[in-house]
């Protein structure tokens, strides 16, 4: 994470409506293959950190006897409510770096596309006193496809040029929150993981790459998805900004390779 930028609360403001279009969902084998490399048995509690919307929460809740959602934004946490028609997981807005927030102990521990936006050394250190069995890391990319040329049976979405209609309307530079994300995100994470005692880690490819089918409306609902394109960074501009969106995709449909997934696995 660049020095110039610091977590704000508007990361992802007014993101979360968009995710259930925009993000492509977990499928059903990541919960296979993360059941049985950790032999759960519908035992323990599970603590999903950056849950967002409860995508993966949801996913891994039958798999245990309680689940634990915990965000800091508190659209995600109401889109996660809202899809938990059976409330079968609690919801607590909180950040990483406050953990452990009273909420005990628990057999798994899950980070999902969320771990590279947090104080990880902070983060490692709290959070290895509460688990029992096994941290677990998902590594995927829901928002977007691959870049490759090989062919599909539809066109790919064009990514390049609705990163420069972004740029054209929020400048040049990444925006993230109230800040700028001119080097990327943080990354060493097998260091930290390591400085704060876990051991491992065992790596797994989960789900491997597989090809999607997505509408127009869907890749508008992408873009407003990411942190970089949230609706809120456009202010009065977003309804044009959509329009324009809308313009540069036409109709659809498209189609995309989505990586495989992997699943890396720490013991405390």
């Amino acid at each position: 994470m660049s020095v110039e930028w610091e977590w704000d609360e508007t990361l992802y403001a007014g993101s979360a409506i968009h995710y259930p279009v925009g993000r492509v969902g977990y499928p059903p084998a990541l919960a296979t293959a993360i059941r049985d490399a950790l032999g759960l048995d519908g035992t323990g509690r599970l603590l999903d950190v950056g849950c967002g919307p409860g995508s993966l929460t949801l996913l891994l809740a039958p798999l245990f006897a309680g689940a634990v959602g915990v965000d800091a934004d508190p659209g995600m946490l109401a889109e996660a409510a809202r899809r938990d028609a059976g409330a079968s997981v609690h919801w607590r807005q909180s950040r990483a770096e406050d953990l452990p927030a009273g909420l005990g102990r628990f057999r798994v521990v899950t980070f999902a596309q969320s771990f590279h936006w947090m104080d990880q050394p902070l983060v490692a250190t709290r959070v290895r006193p509460m688990v029992d069995q096994a941290w677990v890391h998902v590594f995927a990319q829901t928002h977007r496809g691959d870049d490759g040329t090989d062919p599909l049976p539809g066109p790919r979405p064009p990514w390049d040029a609705i990163g420069d209609l972004v740029r054209d309307y929020l400048g040049p530079v990444q925006r993230a929150g109230q800040g700028f994300l001119a080097n990327g995100t943080k990354s060493g994470e097998e260091d930290v993981m390591r400085a704060a005692g876990f051991q491992g880690p065992t790596r797994i490819t989960a789900v491997p790459a597989r090809v999607v089918t997505r509408t127009a409306e869907e890749i508008v609902a992408s873009v407003l998805s990411m942190s970089g394109s949230a609706p809120h960074l456009f202010g009065d501009r977003l309804v044009d900004f959509v329009a324009d969106l809308r313009k540069l995709l036409g109709d659809g449909p498209f189609a995309e390779r989505l990586r495989e997934i992997d699943v890396v696995i720490w013991t405390p």
